[in-house]
């Protein structure tokens, strides 16, 4: 059974329920209302009845008044003097001139009245005619005399109007069943067609869709949020299904790359291996040859593998270690290493005093190294380099800046891929693997700070690195800069 015909049966239901009980009380109280007034007739009519009957104005509590015209009581009133055994003595019925009058049937055995003379039993009874739908009877009895009083006034009326209330009843309850069925169904249709709406635009998104989002999406309406809150679940979902797709490509691109880099060395391991077992063991500086080169290729592979571990150490999620670390010592350590190891390389330093921030001294140390040594490799020997240290906006700055060829055009945001090279062309002795800025721009981001290359073909290349400045860092005052060169 589908929602809409549930929420109409079950408004159906309601309003028939309440129908009925308007429609039980409306007659029930109808009813009483006609019943006090026979009743009211019957007591009206007892004092005429007994001075109609023979013998009647011998009764108790029965007076002969003066002349004049007696009440007029309603047509077919019968009155009868029964004795204790219930027969008629004398009898009366108010006709007024109609044929075929019926009289009241009494039960038998007559219902029981109290013995007090004033006291009187008042109860339904049916008709000898079927003309009359019955009478209301009021019984007293005279316990002094033996005698029974029967007075009756005809209910045909009050019958007639209740049997015309039921109708009448019954058939407004139809009409208006009717006429809110036929609303209810339009209304319920109306109001639910944003709902098919939605379930026909998630069938589009369980086919693969996620761009498609419902409607409506307003806040005025349960709809509208419900609308509002599957839009932004779907926002949410296509966010994560196309990071899903990013990840994979680059789990599979960064498979391919290690693939390819690593099949280098290794085919030269066995290309040398070849040549050594073919007889380049009984040529001294063949085999000093073969073995130097499988040294350096095993050396090139081991030092790749190491660097992919700490990538994917990084990509872990796992939290660098949280100590202070004087950010300018490191940097002087850094620089010092770097002169030491091409000391024909003009290298100036420029750095804040004291400049601490909160990580990991290996990780950040190699950080520097890796932007050092990016430096070095990729620029002519001899090019200078500047590296600059400075405060800013609660963030340390850290600038290493070359004079070398620089980026080609449009290719800054791409040196932080793993295994990405500007240059094609260069071999892997001097180019390494490229994953050098891989794994500083996977530390960096792990420091919760940003890292950025900015060139012009020609102008050389500047790599600039933010991290946050640990507190009591960032409240010392600025003493000045120390400026090596």
């Amino acid at each position: 059974m589908t929602l809409r015909t549930r929420l109409l049966l079950a408004l159906l239901g309601l309003v028939a329920l309440g129908l009925l009980v308007a429609g039980v009380a409306t007659f029930t109280s109808l009813r009483s209302f006609l019943l006090d007034r026979v009743d009211q007739q019957l007591r009206e009519a007892r004092e005429p009845v007994v001075l109609s009957l023979s013998s009647g104005s011998q009764l108790p509590g029965v007076t002969q008044g003066p002349g004049g015209p007696r009440p007029s009581l309603p047509p077919g009133t019968y009155g009868a003097l029964l004795d204790s055994s219930g027969t008629v003595l004398s009898k009366v019925t108010y006709s007024y001139g109609q044929s075929g009058t019926a009289v009241p049937k009494l039960p038998s055995p007559l219902p029981t009245a109290p013995t007090d003379d004033s006291a009187s039993t008042v109860f339904n009874a049916p008709s000898s005619s079927s003309s009359s739908t019955g009478f209301r009877v009021l019984l007293q009895r005279y316990p002094s005399r033996g005698l029974i009083l029967e007075v009756a006034v005809p209910i045909t009326e009050t019958t007639q109007t209740l049997n015309r209330l039921l109708g009448i009843e019954a058939l407004v309850s139809v009409l208006v069943l009717a006429a809110l069925a036929a609303a209810s169904w339009l209304l319920i249709k109306r109001d639910l067609r944003p709902l098919e709406a939605m379930a026909d635009t998630a069938g589009e998104i369980a086919a693969g869709d996620l761009t498609q989002r419902v409607t409506p999406a307003e806040p005025r309406t349960e709809v509208g949020r419900l609308g509002l809150s599957l839009n932004a679940m779907l926002e949410q979902i296509e966010v994560a299904f196309a990071e899903r797709a990013a990840t994979e490509e680059k789990l599979r691109r960064f498979l391919a790359d290690a693939s390819h880099e690593l099949r280098t060395p290794l085919t030269s391991i066995r290309g040398y291996a070849e040549v050594f077992r073919r007889g380049a063991k009984d040529d001294p500086e063949d085999l000093d040859t073969a073995m130097r080169r499988i040294e350096e290729e095993s050396r090139r592979m081991g030092v790749m593998v190491e660097e992919l571990l700490v990538l994917a150490r990084l990509g872990e999620g796992r939290q660098p270690e949280r100590e202070p670390v004087d950010l300018t010592r490191v940097l002087n350590d850094a620089v010092a290493d770097v002169r030491a190891a091409s000391p024909d390389r003009e290298i100036s330093l420029d750095a804040a005093d004291a400049t601490t921030v909160m990580g990991d001294d290996h990780q950040l140390r190699q950080v520097l190294a890796n932007l050092l040594a990016n430096a070095r490799e990729h620029t002519p020997a001899g090019t200078p380099v500047r590296v600059t240290l400075a405060a800013a906006d609660g963030q340390a700055v850290l600038c290493v800046a070359d004079e070398g060829p620089g980026l080609p055009a449009g290719e800054a945001d791409k040196v932080f891929e793993p295994f990405y090279r500007a240059d094609p062309s260069r071999t892997r002795d001097t180019g390494g693997a490229g994953l050098g800025l891989a794994i500083v721009a996977a530390i960096v981001e792990d420091h919760g700070g940003t890292v950025a290359a900015a060139s012009q073909p020609g102008d050389g290349a500047t790599f600039t690195v933010r991290l946050p400045i640990a507190r009591e860092s960032a409240s010392t005052e600025w003493s000045g800069a120390a400026s090596i060169t």
